[in-house]
């Protein structure tokens, strides 16, 4: 039985490129191992596998009598469910240690860097096994996303670097063409429903009890969402109504390299806790935001700790 690799649910580029590839390096060490998601894909991620040809992971979710590789997350909140019926043999991430155990050693690789993939790249070089050109394509294009093409504050000289050997053995000439490209795809909306468009990239964190949700929507201009943004508050509070105390949207523009960030809260002060932005609950813009791991997260956490 083979080995399931995978990432967080409501997948992104880094999640299933991820997957794929540790699956793959698994697989070359003589562990079989195949690659799976939670859930659907996105678009951004649909174009990334087509251009270099591969199909979307089977959708499993349950992980009971399974062993499991957890890619580009470790909270429970976020991963597969009956991970505790199941056995985990390794992770490999870039964010926060979470709160998944296990009860025997296992393999571990969680780096301070923009994206998994620069993990993985460093992992095949770990282990001298070469990085097929099509993987290249789809690591390489998951740094570009992670990292915002280099913008985010997450972004470092571990993740250039990647970027330039994976670009060379997948043959892309020119990494930032590739990159609009990308996000291009990222920041159509038109034709999704405002729950496709929340769940497109969103995360729950369990912060002091506190079941919170942040999900974030990059566009190369943020006023390819004026006309949804009303629908979207809406779709958030619905969230929040599940059990949620919090549910916030960053609708983030990475050409002027800053969020808007949707609110429905039990508590509209944690804002300006976090942040240092007084709000009623009405939308704040969060200028050089970009981060949702780095820079959103952390601070509602030490928000919600106070």
């Amino acid at each position: 039985m083979a080995i399931l690799v995978v990432g967080h649910k409501n997948p992104d580029t880094d999640t299933v490129a991820s997957a794929i590839a540790v699956a793959d390096l698994f697989t070359k060490r003589g562990q079989e191992a195949k690659a799976i998601t939670q859930g659907e894909i996105a678009p951004e991620t649909a174009f990334v596998l087509e251009k270099f040809g591969f199909t979307a992971p089977e959708i499993v979710t349950d992980a009971t009598d399974q062993q499991i590789i957890l890619v580009d997350h470790t909270d429970i909140s976020q991963t597969i469910d009956n991970l505790d019926k199941g056995e985990l043999l390794a992770v490999v991430d870039h964010h926060k240690l979470g709160d998944v155990t296990t009860p025997n050693p296992l393999e571990m690789w969680v780096w301070p860097v923009g994206c998994t993939g620069t993990v993985i790249k460093a992992m095949y070089d770990f282990y001298n096994v070469e990085v097929p050109a099509n993987v290249a394509g789809i690591l390489l294009c998951a740094i570009l996303s992670d990292t915002v093409m280099f913008k985010s504050v997450t972004c470092t000289e571990q993740d250039k670097e990647a970027v330039e050997t994976l670009a060379k053995i997948a043959g892309v000439e020119d990494v930032m063409a590739l990159g609009m490209e990308m996000f291009k795809v990222k920041s159509a909306v038109d034709g999704a429903t405002p729950n496709e468009l929340v769940f497109r990239d969103y995360k729950d964190f369990d912060m002091s009890g506190n079941k919170v949700g942040i999900g974030q929507l990059e566009v190369v201009d943020l006023s390819m969402l004026d006309a949804h943004k009303e629908a979207l508050q809406a779709e958030i509070e619905k969230v929040k109504a599940d059990g949620r105390h919090s549910v916030f949207l960053l609708l983030t523009d990475i050409m002027k390299e800053g969020s808007e960030m949707l609110i429905a809260s039990d508590d509209p002060s944690v804002v300006e806790k976090a942040f240092g932005v007084a709000t009623d609950g009405a939308p704040v813009y969060l200028d050089g935001v970009m981060s949702r791991k780095k820079q959103v997260a952390p601070n509602f956490i030490k928000a919600f700790e106070g």
